[in-house]
């Protein structure tokens, strides 16, 4: 490693004049006692006052592995021994079930000492385990927001009873959920509890990277967030190591070669970057544990793949693990416990699934493949690493870009892959993060809750549902006259229908769609194949992914060919292989930051070479550079490319998919390629000429916008709203025309 960096955590935690664990109930301070703890971490001490006073909902924020949980839990258990109840005192809200079993284990044996019961509550749990809770509810329930919700539907009757001595509501990994779906299903939820009760119930969010906190507060509890306490982690500065390297994909000779070969068949073969790569992780992390982040499932299998083949040409055991979510829970499950185990080495690839607080104890260092997705992100991750007194974190990042020849394309030739891992790597220095994305409409979400809401209650009426969904609930941004149109839409779909006396019910339709399975996700879910082998489950694929009998493929880090494909019950068998190409998963690419763009232009226009970089992406940035200032980007935004002209807003997702918009409502063939708007059969002037009537004109009404977008029905519901609900879902979530509008000036000074 050759670039030691100081990431400094701010320093807000308060204390009271007593200190926190003087507070706390003695049983509470001899359990901490009999950890051998010299004491509360400073955070967990300020975290203990807000806590049992219960006078104002709190935001605990710290590094993974920082003592989030025990600053919530201590406190609440301390209140739940002084004040014991008769029903669920506490709901503890988490995205995963592995997080809820994780949590489960480290808070049982706490609240074990102290006759408390602690309660897992998710899809994997035994049906007699929910029942006994049923039966006898108290202390602690760990739990799903889709089971949370399961409760709403099909016990809606016993939720006065089973929460009325309810007291917190505790939110695991909090920043996982804002923006979006099932963030807003569980604002509703949350408040859907409190009604049920007749009371507010305290709020603690516990997270280890937020941005703008005013944001995190009000996603805590909307319309109130100035009312929220920000609890954040103070102390020592952190050395982390961080080092991008750089691998050049060589470019082909003669491209007639490449025709070639069959599509398949260079699949199958690994680019010799990837085997460079490859060869890197092998002989920098083997012997030891560290987590390998990836950001598509597919690349964790080829990786997976030929680590693993690696290992066998050596002749060494092999210690490289695929985790990502398509895998069984089993497979994952030996990953975790791979490095968990204090005498084994092992080096897990995975996705996001291990980026949150699943405690597999210590791991020396990150490897991220590819550019990191966001700042905050990237400080997840990183937080994984240098748990260890006087360790630090460790964080690699491996980048590969093209080799660049006179055919090559001009944005191919500026590496934007490259540009953006430095451009987050100095945000993450400067202590900057993405702030909470806030302000959608999430209609299919309001649907899925106005369902339940029915469900639960056996009917609701019109004004009712409007009060407790909207205007006092999380969906404040639908008025009365928006939330009406939905009404009517959904009737006109037979979800729901009216009685003679007024009452909101289930339509026939609306009874399917709340009595299957699936309802729970406030996300859409895809159907799936199940691979199988000798009757073990490996995991699943997307039925859209093609699979056909001999076909070959890669999956759990193995190679399998397919003997057969039972589409009826959705199951795969395969067999062992010595062939295979990694699966199509699907997936999208997430949202940028206009920050994260704009960081990366300046990254251009400097001279300054990072210290984290190594002589191979050194290179790389320089060669940017240099085709950056040989295109002229440095004193222009626009650049003819043939009979197309590439458009450079040097913004982040929403203001250039605005733009993209504004070009296609004009009739022009626009291409969104991320960075750069490709206008074809366009050159420069005539793009000017465009843009200039877009500024004339004024900022653009969003929604008469969306109605320019053909592929509006991107959630679960979507499929229900009408063109007009359509529209205003999407100019919400995805439009920014004021922004839009004060860009295109700048644009049109720089053509």
């Amino acid at each position: 490693m050759e670039a030691i960096a100081t990431l400094k955590t701010p320093m807000v935690a308060q204390t009271s004049k007593n200190t926190g664990f003087d507070q706390l109930h003695e049983q509470v301070q001899r359990w901490i006692y009999a950890q051998g703890w010299p004491g509360l971490r400073p955070i967990q001490d300020a975290a203990v006052s807000p806590i049992l006073s219960r006078k104002s909902d709190v935001i605990i924020t710290a590094a993974t592995a920082g003592g989030k949980t025990e600053a919530a839990f201590l406190p609440v258990f301390s209140q739940l021994v002084t004040h014991p109840g008769k029903s669920i005192q506490v709901i503890g809200l988490s995205p995963l079930k592995a997080l809820i079993n994780d949590q489960h284990r480290r808070l049982a044996e706490i609240g074990e000492g102290l006759r408390i019961p602690v309660n897992a509550w998710h899809g994997d749990i035994a049906s007699g385990k929910k029942k006994r809770v049923l039966e006898n509810p108290a202390g602690v329930v760990l739990i799903t927001p889709e089971s949370l919700e399961a409760l709403f539907v099909l016990r809606g009757t016993q939720l006065a009873e089973l929460f009325k001595d309810l007291q917190y509501i505790v939110i695991d990994e909090m920043h996982s959920f804002i923006g979006s779906e099932r963030g807003r299903q569980m604002q509703s939820l949350m408040h859907r509890v409190e009604l049920v009760v007749g009371k507010r119930v305290m709020r603690v969010g516990l997270s280890a990277t937020l941005g703008d906190m005013s944001l995190a507060a009000e996603f805590l509890r909307p319309g109130h967030g100035d009312g929220v306490q920000l609890i954040q982690s103070g102390g020592k500065d952190q050395d982390i190591k961080l080092q991008i390297r750089g691998y050049v994909k060589p470019a082909f000779e003669d491209d007639d070669d490449v025709d070639e070969v069959p599509k398949d068949e260079m699949d199958l073969q690994p680019s010799a970057d990837a085997i460079a790569i490859a060869g890197d992780l092998f002989k920098a992390l083997r012997g030891d544990k560290n987590l390998i982040f990836i950001n598509s499932r597919r690349q964790v299998e080829r990786y997976a793949d030929l680590l693993r083949y690696m290992s066998i040409e050596r002749r060494v055991p092999n210690e490289f693990l695929p985790h990502h979510g398509s895998l069984a829970k089993e497979l994952r499950q030996e990953a975790e416990d791979a490095l968990k185990a204090e005498d084994r080495p092992s080096n897990v690839i995975c996705t996001m699934t291990l980026e949150m607080g699943i405690d597999v104890g210590s791991v020396k260092s990150i490897a991220q493949v590819g550019p990191p997705s966001s700042v905050a992100s990237t400080c997840q991750r990183l937080g994984r690493s240098g748990r260890r007194a006087g360790e630090s974190a460790i964080m690699r990042v491996y980048i590969s870009e093209p080799e660049v020849t006179p055919s090559t394309p001009i944005t191919n030739s500026l590496y934007f892959d490259l540009v953006q891992a430095i451009a987050i790597f100095t945000l993450l220095l400067e202590g900057w993060f993405e702030p909470p994305i806030i302000g959608r409409l999430q209609l299919s979400t309001l649907i899925q809750q106005l369902l339940s809401l029915i469900a639960q209650q056996s009917g609701v009426r019109p004004d009712q549902a409007w009060d407790f969904l909207c205007r006092t609930g999380p969906f404040a941004a639908v008025d009365q006259d928006i939330f009406m149109e939905l009404l009517r839409t959904l009737g006109h779909h037979d979800l729901i229908q009216q009685s003679q006396d007024g009452l909101l019910l289930l339509g026939i339709k609306g009874e399917k769609q709340v009595n299957h399975y699936t309802f729970y996700t406030a996300f859409a879910t895809q159907d799936e194949y199940h691979l199988v082998s000798d009757g073990r489950t490996l995991g699943s694929l997307p039925v859209r992914s093609p699979l056909v009998e001999g076909m070959f493929l890669i999956f759990a880090g193995r190679r399998w060919e397919v003997m057969s494909v039972d589409e009826h019950r959705g199951k795969v068998e395969v067999i062992g292989a010595s062939s295979g190409k990694a699966p199509d998963f699907g997936g999208s690419s997430g949202f940028v930051h206009d920050r994260l763009r704009q960081t990366m232009y300046k990254i251009y226009l400097s001279d300054q070479i990072p210290g984290f970089l190594d002589e191979t992406a050194r290179d790389l940035l320089q060669t940017a550079r240099q085709q950056f200032r040989d295109q002229g980007l440095h004193q222009t935004q626009a650049l003819e490319d043939g009979r197309s002209t590439l458009l450079f807003p040097w913004r982040g997702s929403v203001i250039t998919n605005t733009l993209f918009v504004q070009l296609l409502d004009r009739g022009l063939k626009v291409q969104n390629q991320g960075v750069t708007l490709k206008v074809n059969g366009l050159d420069g002037e005539g793009l000017r000429s465009h843009l200039l009537e877009l500024l004339n004109q004024g900022p653009a009404d969003p929604v008469e916008l969306a109605a320019a977008v053909k592929n509006k029905r991107n959630d679960k519901y979507d499929r229900f709203l009408s063109d007009d609900l359509l529209c205003r879902n999407y100019a919400a979530s995805h439009l920014d025309a004021q922004g839009a509008w004060s860009v295109l000036e700048e644009l049109l000074e720089s053509i």
